[in-house]
């Protein structure tokens, strides 16, 4: 594994400028990201995780260049995304790719499933023409399960797990290097969850892919990532390797999402207290802790001062003043 990640993201700021009152004279922000740090190895997935609300769409809008950062840096293999040229944006939107959480919203409805894949080929300039454009279209069809002949149908032809292998295949059909996948189970049922899943992992092993798994479902997160970050409130309370942060977690918020997590037995104990009441507004953030007014365990340092993200064993990274205490005996 190479020392320099695929993708780096350093300071990574998103504010969303809104205004009061009728002549404007009020500005305020939506801090939708906050600060975020993170990096991804090649071959990796990297899990992020945390209630709707939290950011995590917000940096994969950023990260693939639909959004412009309010400040922070994003590096893909060490070249800083904010400066490229059209030429290096267009050889960028070959390398990353985004497979959105409503595989219906992202497709045109008047457009066959052919056209929806080669139009990106013709668009980024990976098929030379239209009789290798479609041949790279009933490739990536036959590489996630679909039977080439549904090329002709249109979204509303499409069952849901179909239409989620078909916006795969379509980020595949460019050959990136890193996809980020938000929420790429959450349309389609438990059964076809399992497919799907099933399926992201056999595409890894074979391509070579990396993966931004953004998802709120842990369950899925537990089974696919290999290192995992939680958000709360556009920043990240805690990161370390999936089976450490699932096992042994130092923040009360990761340890009570992970309580979340349904089992099938009803008298299983709970690894900490649930989170109370609801998230805070990403407008008006709390002073001190972000996530202390739900917290059981806060105490007045909580209120007062903002903890830093620290590391407190190899490679797991903590923002809290009480790291453990949630899930001490």
């Amino acid at each position: 594994m190479s020392d320099t990640p695929l993708l780096q993201v350093r300071g990574l700021v998103k504010w969303f400028p809104i205004r009061s009152g009728w002549l404007d004279r009020k500005p305020a922000s939506v801090k939708a990201v906050d600060g975020v740090n993170f990096r991804i190895q090649g071959g990796e997935t990297f899990g992020l995780v945390g209630e709707s609300g939290c950011g995590k769409t917000t940096v994969a809008t950023l990260v693939v260049k639909l959004l412009k950062p309010s400040s922070g840096e994003i590096r893909f293999d060490g070249t800083n995304t904010a400066g490229l040229n059209a030429a290096a944006v267009k050889e960028f939107r070959k390398q990353v790719q985004i497979v959105f959480q409503d595989p219906y919203g992202s497709l045109d409805p008047r457009q066959t499933m052919l056209s929806a894949l080669t139009e990106p080929l013709f668009a980024l300039g990976t098929a030379s023409g239209r009789a290798q454009a479609v041949e790279r279209a009933r490739q990536a069809f036959e590489m996630v399960g679909l039977d080439p002949e549904l090329l002709r149908r249109l979204p509303h032809e499409l069952s849901g797990g179909q239409r989620q292998r078909v916006v795969i295949a379509r980020a595949l059909a460019v050959e990136p290097r890193l996809i980020i996948l938000d929420e790429p189970t959450s349309s389609v049922d438990v059964s076809v969850q399992a497919q799907i899943l099933a399926l992201l992992e056999e595409l890894k092993r074979r391509q070579g892919l990396t993966y931004l798994l953004i998802s709120h479902n842990l369950a899925v997160v537990r089974h696919m990532s290999d290192s995992v970050a939680v958000m709360y409130l556009g920043r990240i309370v805690e990161s370390a390797e999936s089976a450490t942060l699932f096992s042994a977690p130092l923040h009360p918020y990761t340890a009570a999402l992970i309580s979340a997590i349904p089992v099938p037995d009803p008298d299983a104990p709970r690894l900490a207290a649930l989170a109370q009441g609801d998230v805070s507004s990403p407008v008006n953030a709390p002073s001190g802790c972000r996530y202390h007014p739900r917290c059981p365990y806060a105490q007045d340092v909580c209120r007062r001062d903002d903890p830093p993200l620290r590391e407190l064993r190899p490679e797991h990274h903590v923002a809290c003043h009480f790291p453990g205490v949630a899930t001490r005996g």
